[in-house]
């Protein structure tokens, strides 16, 4: 059974910057180039049936476009032994806006809003055995001033990704749209 997620793609310049950042710490499970992603939310498994509804239930979700820029660098969870590299998200109000109408929209199903706050960002590697902050340092240095021009963000993905042995597979289910922006 696939796993759903509802994401915003990025576009393919700021994905190679993206990608560029992606080294340099031991044992870190660096994010393919193309499954880089902000993901707005995570939904788990899914039938056919609740793909289906769920798809229906996000063509309700009315947003306009907007832009949003990345920068910096940090870690979950914020203190001690890293276990995911980030880079963060310089969020406008309308992100945190798509984000609410979206929760709202899987209410309505029976989903349940997630335990914790929306916090944009951009995951770059996961770290299975998380190493000693000494180990990371190099990485926060060099990357600590890292910033993209703002580009804009004018649909968001509907995501399936089913695991395998060699790595999780993306398949886009549907992608929604956004109103041109009036600015």
């Amino acid at each position: 059974m696939p796993r759903l997620f509802i994401a915003v793609d990025l576009p393919e310049p700021v994905k190679a910057r993206l990608a560029d950042l992606c080294s340099g710490v031991p044992g870190a499970k660096w994010v393919k180039h193309d499954q880089i992603h902000l993901t707005l939310r995570f939904i788990g498994d899914a039938d056919d049936a609740q793909t289906e509804a769920i798809k229906t239930a996000l063509w309700t979700v009315k947003a306009a476009s907007f832009e949003m820029r990345l920068e910096s660098v940090g870690q979950f969870p914020p203190k001690g032994k890293p276990r995911v590299l980030w880079v963060g998200v310089t969020a406008p109000p309308a992100l945190t806006g798509l984000h609410q109408r979206i929760t709202t929209a899987l209410a309505a199903l029976g989903l349940p809003a997630e335990d914790y706050p929306f916090a944009p960002h951009i995951t770059l590697a996961r770290l299975k055995t998380p190493p000693a902050p000494e180990a990371t340092r190099p990485f926060f240095a060099r990357h600590a001033a890292f910033n993209t021009d703002p580009f804009p963000v004018e649909s968001f993905v509907l995501y399936s990704s089913v695991l395998a042995p060699q790595g999780a597979s993306y398949q886009r289910e549907a992608i929604y749209p956004l109103a041109p922006s009036n600015t």
